[in-house]
């Protein structure tokens, strides 16, 4: 029996515990134990944190594994690679985790392989910086978290400071990008690549909310876009991969198309989109099992991509009012179109201000449907009960 490392053990990984029992693989899964959904469904559970890449890997030394792979995670990213670069296993090199993990060193990546993206700097504790040529408004951000955390849009220099201040405490290195924002339509592109060789796959409409912090509400596959736009979208994305040396793996790369049909890469992880874009809409959209196809990379037994169904997908995340939750109401079985519902929280615990993305979203739900972008409202889905003091 072949064996797998999985680094991760939350409800994002937990798809990819579940297929690779299916594929018939002796799952060895490494995580923090707090919050490790998959833990019971692994054959071994180490409770060792993601981030302790020594002790990971005097452990796979005994293990032995086949692959090691993780899915949705950035910071996951840099184990994997780690030791599969110890161990010999199919992955990136640490260089190319190095690069594709920081946005201000893919920034320097891409300008140098002539891919598309706006003026940037980077601001690390203290020391100056020079944005003098820098046309408003400007995007601020970690370099080095994912999704919406500690991004903000400024439209002059006033809140530049307090900008830059928040994506530094948002950073695990204190050091934030500051860019130039382009005006556009954002998407996200999923890809999987084996030796080099890049496979689309699809490309997802995102939803966000409004200036400053966008953070994502929706996303919805396959994106409403022309022929050509996707076209376009893919030689920038896989030409983004070759400057970043991503060449195993899955991919999940952020765009923004004007009203021009101009294309710029915003950025580009070397993993799965997480949130269930990548473990679950993919599937439904396309009928491409992204999940064992990561597997099979990892292992290297990729097979090749084959989309076998062309319908319509998404994830809606329930983003309710903060507050101490008294009660939890489950209304996705009287909508034949939801087939998945992960409801993150439980009664008791209390939910924050969902600002910048900092904070986890407490449910967020899958639907397959004929029609595209399936119309509902999240919150009445699934409904958080919630006592706010403040609202007494």
């Amino acid at each position: 029996m072949k064996k797998l490392i999985i680094i991760g053990a939350n409800y994002l990984q937990k798809p990819l515990v579940q297929k690779a029992a299916e594929m018939g693989l002796e799952t060895h899964v490494f995580a923090w134990e707090d919050g490790a959904v998959a833990k019971e469904i692994a054959d071994y559970f180490y409770p060792i944190s993601i981030l302790e890449k020594e002790q990971i890997l005097a452990k796979a030394r005994e293990i032995r594994p086949d692959g090691i792979v993780s899915i949705g995670s950035d910071i996951a990213m840099h184990t994997v690679n780690f030791i599969s670069e110890k161990l010999n296993l199919v992955g990136n090199t640490l260089r190319c985790t190095e690069i594709s993990t920081n946005k201000y060193k893919m920034r320097i990546a891409l300008s140098n392989a002539g891919v598309s993206c706006p003026k940037f700097c980077s601001v690390k504790g203290d020391e100056k910086y020079n944005i003098q040529d820098f046309i408003y408004p400007l995007i601020v951000k970690p370099t080095d978290r994912s999704g919406s955390r500690g991004v903000t849009k400024i439209e002059n220099s006033k809140p530049l400071e307090t900008a830059i201040k928040k994506a530094q405490q948002e950073s695990l290195s204190n050091e934030a990008i500051i860019e130039e924002f382009f005006y556009g339509k954002e998407y996200s592109v999923e890809m999987i690549s084996f030796q080099g060789d890049h496979h689309y796959i699809t490309v997802t409409e995102k939803v966000t909310t409004e200036a400053p912090y966008f953070v994502e509400t929706e996303h919805h596959q396959p994106a409403p876009i022309n022929i050509v736009i996707e076209r376009k979208i893919i030689n920038e994305v896989k030409n983004g991969l070759d400057a970043l040396e991503i060449k195993n793996g899955a991919s999940h790369s952020e765009v923004r198309v004007n009203d021009n049909g101009d294309v710029k890469i915003v950025e580009i992880a070397g993993r799965m989109g997480g949130e269930l874009i990548g473990s679950d809409m993919v599937y439904y959209s396309t009928g491409y099992d992204f999940v064992k196809g990561v597997i099979e990379i990892a292992l290297g037994e990729f097979n090749g991509v084959e989309k076998l169904i062309s319908r319509f997908s998404g994830v809606y995340y329930v983003i309710p009012n903060p507050g101490k939750i008294i009660n939890i109401t489950d209304n996705s079985g009287k909508f034949p179109e939801i087939v998945k519902t992960e409801i993150i929280y439980n009664i008791g615990e209390e939910i924050d201000y969902i600002i910048d993305g900092a904070g986890k979203r407490p449910a967020v739900f899958v639907y397959f449907s004929e029609k595209s972008k399936f119309q509902v409202n999240p919150n009445e889905i699934v409904v958080f009960e919630v006592h706010n003091e403040d609202t007494i």
